[in-house]
């Protein structure tokens, strides 16, 4: 194996969480088909560092429209045109 191809060192991390949460992440990383709770932490954090403005607020925004489309709370494109005053034409 050349340099080229050998893998970069890994370091470990220790962190301090609850055993309550613990098992939220446990079960997050096998339901998500991960390999490991290892994998799974570095893909959570590299999206954290990938994509910084990507935060909080955005997620419960995407989980609350998730909520109303599995309660059915949807809109046709025609009535959110209406409602923004939009033609559906180009400007």
């Amino acid at each position: 194996m050349s340099e080229a191809d050998t893998p970069p060192d890994k370091t470990t991390v220790n962190i301090r969480i609850t055993e309550t949460f613990l098992a939220d992440v446990d079960g997050a990383w096998e339901d998500l088909g991960y390999n490991s709770r290892s994998e799974f932490i570095r893909d959570v954090l590299r999206d954290a560092v990938k994509h910084p403005d990507f935060n909080r607020a955005d997620l419960k925004a995407m989980l609350a429209g998730e909520v109303d489309i599995q309660e059915g709370r949807t809109h046709t494109s025609d009535e959110v045109k209406a409602e923004y005053g939009l033609d559906g034409e180009d400007e």
